[in-house]
Formats: structure tokens, C-alpha cells, sequence
């Protein structure tokens, strides 16, 4: 049984194709920030308060007027139909069986529809303004008309970064068995047989939105997809956006105080601090570095989320401490995907659940309420041993 989300991750190692648990796993370059991210949070400890009574914890919050059962959500991740069938509906029935909410990716295997339906409307949207304009429209009215809560604008998307761990094993959408990645796909037997049997694979949310895509299948309807995102996007861009949706908006990939006021200026209603989980951009700083500089620019305007490098209840903690309002989780909720469909998505948010609670009784700090910078210390920065020049 998985006790941590590193036992999860374990257990997608084990199921996954090598190419595809490195496609969920891996980043951008040399992948430092997505070792970084985690490398921030080891930085940071704690200050425990003693002799606090924490005979009742409550973990509960409000994010974007949704109520929850803990600031853990599910953030957007591309394509979770691949490592278990229907996935995102999978994903998204865990989700709202734990008190929690999904917010879909654009670019998934069931529809915003499919979604909403089976999460019983516990769903954010998450998008990005394409350069086709009228197909972005089309996109937020259908999630406005499936009952999507809130809506995420991705802005750190200018242009799709290099994934050499995905160049090295010639990772395609769909997966394709070749001679070079035979043996170790058809070693996964579970994985192979769930997905023969499922429904066919393909970007869902843009079946029948244009004629340009020639086809429905992946390869043709991926292939037009990627030519949509556009590096001309700007702030302009962002106030026509506002214009299309009247819900809760908020801007994904914010790192900068100057980026998070000019967000709020604009009408947003959030932040989520992230850098892609490190699969954009590399030596990007860890997302949990760069919140407090955010959440002070914003200066309780707008709710601030952290995403990138979450992997324990006590991550959570400190970035709520730090100022964030709840925290966005992509990798753990994948690695219990494919590890168990929904029960292993419902595994994964509770772990991080349980750990939460945890820890806040061990720092003495009963409610969320109660969390705030005081509650934590950054340690000095260490060069890591790859780092120190040899004598």
C-alpha cells in the first residue's frame, strides 16, 4: 500500500511504459527546475509552537467560492487518458469524492462535458488563447454552458519547450510501439490491455471545432492543435480574454511581482504562482521562491495558488504560510492515475490530506487561519556537491 506520494510514483514507474512515466516525470533542458522545486521546500523549516491546544484541526478553505475539504486541488496536466482509460473523468470523480476539485486541461482525452458531468460540476477549465480567436471563444462558452466554476488562463506557453527525455525515447501521442521500446511496452500488460480496450485516444475538447484540423484522429487533431499556441499573446490579449468570461479568472505561470499587478490590473481574479512544473522554461527559480514576492505585489487583491514541486503535506503547509491560499498538485494525482484510476487519484489527495493535518498539529497552528510567515524559516542555501568547483 502507497504511504507517500514517492511510493505512488513508484508504482506508475512500474506500470507506465518507460516512455510514457518519463513524459509525466520529466521537464524542460537539464531539468534543474524541476529539481529545484523540490529543493526550495527542503529549504524551508519550520518554527513549531508548543503547548497550543490541537485537539480540533480544521483544514477546511474557500478557493475561487468553491468550498473544500482542504487547499489541495488538482491542477491541469495534458492528456491524463493516456496512463488509464477516460482519465481525466477518473480524475475528476476522485477529486469530488474527496472534496476536492479538477481542473481540466484543454488538451485532454474526455471533453469538458464528459467532465463536468461526472464531477457533478466540481471542475475548473483551464485554456489558453490560440491563435485561432473564435475557437478560443467556442471553448469558453462550452465550458460556461458545462457549468465549469472558475477558468485558467496558461501564459507561460509562448512556445512548447524542448523535453529531451521525450526526444531520447521517441515518445509520440499516441504512444507507438517500435523496435526500440518493444520489450518494455509489452511488458506492460496491465497498462496495454486497459488501453486496447479503451475508448480511442484524441484531443476531445476540439472535435468538430474546425475544419482546418483534418481529422479526428490524434495525429492529425494533435498536430493542428500544436500549431495554435501563439507567441504574439499579450496583455491586450488578456483584457479580451476577461471580456469572454464573466466567472472567477485566473492567470497560470506567474513568477514576477511586476507580472502578478499587471495580472491584477487586468482583472484577474488569481494567480497561480507555477513554472510549469519545470517543463517550460528551464532554471526558472522554484515556484515556492518566487510566492512571497508575488503575494506581496498582489497585496490580498486577488487569491494566490501555488503550483510546481508539491510532494508532501508539509509542502502545503509552508506555502500556505507563506501566502498561498491552496496549492495546485499535478505529478502526485498522475502517478496515482496510473497506479489505480480514481481510487489511486483519491490515494494520492489523501495522503497529502493526512499530512497536512499532521502537520498541523505538530507546528501548533490548529487552522489554516492560523498559518502565516512565522511559522516557517528559509535555511541558507547549500551548493549542491555537483555544483562546488573541484580543488
Amino acid at each position: 500500500m502507497a504511504i507517500n506520494i514517492e511510493d505512488l510514483r513508484r508504482l506508475a514507474r512500474r506500470r507506465l511504459p518507460r516512455a510514457l512515466f518519463d513524459f509525466v516525470d520529466g521537464g524542460g533542458g537539464d531539468e534543474w527546475s524541476v529539481r529545484e522545486n523540490r529543493a526550495a521546500f527542503e529549504r524551508i523549516t519550520f518554527r513549531p509552537r508548543v503547548l497550543v491546544d490541537v485537539s480540533k484541526r480544521d483544514m477546511t478553505t474557500t478557493v475561487l467560492g468553491q468550498k473544500l475539504a482542504s487547499p489541495v486541488v488538482c491542477a491541469p496536466t495534458g492528456m491524463p487518458g493516456l496512463l488509464w482509460p477516460r482519465g481525466e473523468v477518473e480524475a475528476a470523480k476522485a477529486a469530488a469524492r474527496v472534496g476536492s476539485i479538477y481542473t481540466l486541461a484543454t488538451r485532454a482525452t474526455c471533453s469538458i462535458e464528459e467532465v463536468a458531468e461526472a464531477a457533478n460540476g466540481r471542475v475548473w477549465f483551464q485554456v489558453y488563447v490560440w491563435q485561432d480567436r473564435e475557437l478560443t471563444r467556442k471553448l469558453v462558452e462550452r465550458a460556461e454552458a458545462a457549468g465549469a466554476k472558475a477558468m485558467f488562463l496558461t501564459v507561460d506557453v509562448q512556445v512548447v519547450s524542448q523535453r529531451e527525455r521525450d526526444l531520447r525515447n521517441g515518445f509520440t501521442v499516441p504512444p507507438k510501439v517500435t523496435l526500440k521500446n518493444a520489450t518494455d511496452t509489452l511488458r506492460k500488460v496491465d497498462w496495454l490491455w486497459r488501453m486496447l480496450r479503451g475508448p480511442k485516444i484524441t484531443d476531445r475538447n476540439f472535435l468538430g471545432l474546425s475544419t482546418r484540423a483534418g481529422g479526428s484522429d490524434l495525429v492529425r487533431l494533435g498536430g493542428y492543435v500544436n500549431s495554435l499556441y501563439d507567441p504574439s499573446v499579450d496583455w491586450d490579449d488578456f483584457r479580451w480574454f476577461r471580456s469572454l468570461w464573466k466567472g472567477p479568472l485566473v492567470i497560470k505561470g506567474i513568477t514576477t511581482a511586476e507580472d502578478a499587478r499587471l495580472a491584477v490590473d487586468h482583472g484577474a481574479d488569481g494567480v497561480v504562482v507555477s513554472n510549469h512544473g519545470g517543463r517550460q522554461l528551464d532554471y526558472m527559480p522554484a515556484s515556492i521562491d518566487a510566492l512571497p514576492e508575488v503575494v506581496d505585489a498582489i497585496g490580498g487583491r486577488a487569491e494566490v495558488l501555488l503550483d510546481s514541486g508539491v510532494r508532501r503535506g508539509t509542502d502545503v503547509v509552508k506555502a500556505l504560510a507563506l501566502g498561498a491560499r491552496a496549492c495546485m498538485v499535478g505529478r502526485p494525482y498522475l502517478w496515482g492515475l496510473a497506479s489505480g484510476g480514481q481510487p489511486g487519484v483519491e490515494r494520492a489527495i489523501t495522503i497529502l490530506n493526512s499530512e497536512i493535518d499532521r502537520t498541523l498539529a505538530l507546528v501548533g497552528r490548529p487552522t489554516l487561519a492560523d498559518l502565516d510567515p512565522s511559522a516557517v524559516r528559509h535555511a541558507q542555501r547549500v551548493a549542491s556537491p555537483a555544483a562546488i568547483p573541484a580543488v
